[in-house]
């Protein structure tokens, strides 16, 4: 027998970027914001879209979510400005709770803690989550042993100037050597959490330099994230309707050829641009299902850029490996095979929905990918359109997670690798 990397996937090099290119032609121009009606309609459509393909069964969950993260993030902001500003006016232990104040509050929102926060400050709103599901083998559900889901999410970001590339383009261009080495960016967080350290510890020592650098640091994280929450969604082709659009192929591509004793989920997510509200209801809703010995995630975030990248961790605070590292090793040999050039070894700085499944104990993936400098291509900017987006990639990806179902290795019991 043939293996799936001689044989591959039923659909040709054109009819993948038909597909491609007609899903994210047509969600780009809705203005997707985390729990909008744009976002609904997206949503909508993508079911639609998948119901397409016979034999898919595809249903809509509703969810709640708590809107975009800068307003919160502005808040906790200003918290810690008037902490800071308190300690310059002589009141240190009430500046020194509030910068302890703002600092848990912005770990809480950044590395997807409880949000206590959002949750008693914001307005409840709904999210829509598309699942469509591939039964084992073409037959019926109950046949299925283990479960692959493949994730993305259909919302959008709004762009802001903190996301401009123009230094680190020139820096590439003039010293690419000095970018090769790194594979983990800074941790912009920081810069909130900064000033609010800063702050504490003026509280603590009275040295009033301290507050001062906490009152500078923590203007300049306040007015980034404000500026962020003033401007525009933007179309958002890369990030993710890229992902998206792997899905909707992927659904083509494991009709024809399913895996048997396999079922695949596929799932698009709402509302990843407010810190991850619909993965973790995703998660919270199905985790009494889902065994984490017999179901592994893939994640795909932002696969339109020249090349694809497998993110081996992700922290905007702490830093924290992804679950079951037997999964990237997978998804890195079945990238050899095919011939997909792959990255590895790199560590994200920004939260993205793969944290939520890995964190409840799921073997978990992520693809993403870069450009030469080191960034997403055009990420979280106007320029995110779908004429600027590297179908080739997104390609690629779609067919490597087609690879990566077909040599998952199960017991006879359904059992994945620990």
């Amino acid at each position: 027998m043939l293996s799936v990397s001689e044989r591959g996937p039923s659909l040709d090099d054109a009819a993948v970027e038909t597909i491609l290119r007609e899903v994210v032609e047509t969600l780009a121009p809705l203005e997707r914001t985390p729990c909008s009606a744009g976002e609904r309609e997206a949503a909508q459509w993508l079911a639609e879209r998948l119901r397409d393909t016979p034999g898919v069964r595809v249903e809509l969950e509703e969810e709640d979510s708590w809107g975009t993260f800068p307003p919160t993030s502005t808040g906790l902001g200003l918290l810690g400005l008037s902490g800071a500003l308190s300690v310059l006016c002589g009141r240190r232990a009430t500046g020194g709770l509030l910068a302890l104040a703002a600092f848990a509050g912005i770990v809480d929102e950044a590395h997807n803690g409880p949000r206590l926060l959002r949750r008693a400050v914001r307005r409840r709103r709904r999210t829509v989550n598309v699942i469509a599901t591939i039964d084992a083998g073409g037959g019926v559900a109950e046949q299925a042993q283990s479960t692959l889901v493949v994730h993305a999410h259909h919302d959008a970001p709004q762009t802001g100037a903190l996301f401009d590339q123009t230094l680190q383009r020139r820096l590439y261009e003039r010293a690419p050597q000095v970018l090769e080495r790194f594979k983990t960016p800074l941790p912009q967080w920081w810069i909130g959490l900064g000033g609010c350290l800063a702050t504490i510890v003026s509280a603590l020592s009275g040295r009033r330099g301290f507050a001062r650098a906490g009152a500078a640091v923590g203007l300049l994280g306040t007015a980034a994230v404000a500026d962020i929450w003033r401007n525009e969604t933007v179309q958002g082709a890369n990030d993710n309707l890229s992902g998206v659009a792997a899905l909707v192929a992927l659904a083509q591509m494991l009709r024809d050829d399913p895996v048997p004793g396999l079922r695949v989920l596929l799932v698009s997510c709402g509302a990843e641009e407010t810190l991850q509200d619909g993965v973790r209801a995703y998660v919270a809703r199905h985790r009494g299902e889902l065994d984490p010995a017999r179901t592994a995630f893939l994640n795909l975030d932002t696969v339109g850029s020249p090349h694809l990248v497998l993110l081996e961790a992700e922290g905007p605070v702490k830093m924290e490996e992804y679950t079951g590292p037997w999964l990237r090793d997978l998804v890195a040999e079945r990238a050899e095979r095919l011939g997909i050039a792959l990255q590895r070894g790199f560590r994200a700085r920004a939260s993205t929905d793969s944290v939520i499944p890995s964190r409840a104990g799921y073997a978990t993936a992520a693809l993403v990918s870069m450009t030469d400098w080191r960034s997403p291509a055009n990420y979280h900017l106007p320029s995110d359109v779908p004429a600027n987006l590297d179908y080739a990639s997104v390609a690629d990806a779609a067919r490597l997670v087609f690879d990566v179902a077909h040599a998952l290795p199960r017991t006879p019991d359904g059992a994945l690798p620990s």
